[in-house]
C-alpha cells in the first residue's frame, strides 16, 4: 500500500488518491441505497483503501468530488461520491512505477524497467494510475489482457517534452501493452502524451477546474487558458 500524507499537507489533485474517515465513508454511502450493503464497497472502506479525487459536476458545489472503480469482478462500475472536507484524512499521488512493478503481469515488467529508466533519464517522475495502479493499491485483480498501462509524467518547467514523448513512443513499439496516459505540469494541468507527441498545434488541456485548449507554446510556458 502506498504512503499517505496528511490531507493537511496540500490540497488533492487529478488523480490524486483521497483516503476517507469512517465517519465519512458512511456519510458517503448513506445516499446511495443499495451500495451500503454492497459487500465490496463495505470491504473497501473497512480496510481504509482510497477514493481518487475528479472533477466536480456543476451540482456539486460543496464537499470533495472522489470517484471509485470497481474492478471487473464486480462490472467495473465508476462510483461518485461527494466527501465532505472534514472527512478526508490524507491524501497521497498515484502508485510510483517502482511501487506497482511486483503487481504487474510478467511480461509487462520489462516494459515498466524500461519506463523507469527513462524517468529517470529525463528527471520526470512517473506513476501508474487506472488498473495496474488498484491492482498494486489493493490485490484486486483489475489487469486484463486488454488493459492498457495508463502513466503519469510529472513534468517541470526545464523538461524537453519532445524529446519524453518520442522515447516514449520508441517504447511503445516493444511493448506487450498499449501506453496511454498524460504529461502533467507543476500546477496540474495535463494533455495527453500521445496528442503532444502527434504534433497537434491545439492541445486539449484537462484540469480539476475543466478542459480548455491551447497551442502547443501556451502548454509548455505554463498558461492556463483563463
Amino acid at each position: 500500500m502506498i504512503s499517505p500524507c496528511k490531507s493537511a499537507e496540500r490540497p488533492a489533485g487529478r488523480h490524486d488518491l483521497v483516503f476517507v474517515s469512517p465517519k465519512g465513508w458512511r456519510a458517503m454511502l448513506e445516499p446511495h441505497g443499495e451500495l451500503a450493503c454492497d459487500p465490496l464497497v463495505l470491504y473497501w472502506a473497512e480496510l481504509g483503501w482510497p477514493t481518487i479525487r475528479r472533477r466536480a459536476l456543476p451540482s456539486e458545489a460543496t464537499g470533495l468530488a472522489l470517484g471509485l472503480p470497481l474492478p471487473p469482478s464486480a462490472g467495473k462500475k465508476r462510483l461518485s461520491f461527494l466527501a465532505g472536507r472534514d472527512d478526508i484524512i490524507a491524501v497521497a499521488r498515484p502508485p510510483s512505477l517502482r511501487k506497482a512493478h511486483a503487481s504487474a503481469p510478467p511480461c509487462w515488467r520489462p516494459t515498466l524497467d524500461r519506463l523507469e529508466e527513462l524517468a529517470l533519464r529525463h528527471s520526470t517522475p512517473a506513476r501508474a494510475f487506472g488498473s495496474l495502479a488498484w491492482q498494486a493499491m489493493t490485490g484486486l485483480d483489475y489487469v486484463t489482457a486488454s488493459s492498457d498501462l495508463d502513466l503519469l509524467f510529472e513534468t517541470r518547467p526545464e523538461t524537453d517534452l519532445d524529446r519524453l514523448v518520442a522515447d516514449l513512443a520508441a517504447i511503445e513499439i516493444e511493448a506487450p501493452m498499449r501506453l496511454d496516459g498524460e504529461l502533467m505540469r507543476a500546477d496540474g494541468a495535463a494533455v495527453n502524451w500521445r496528442e503532444f507527441y502527434a504534433g497537434a498545434s491545439e492541445l486539449l488541456v484537462k484540469s480539476l477546474d475543466g478542459v480548455a485548449l491551447l497551442n502547443r507554446d501556451q502548454f509548455i510556458s505554463g498558461a492556463t487558458g483563463s
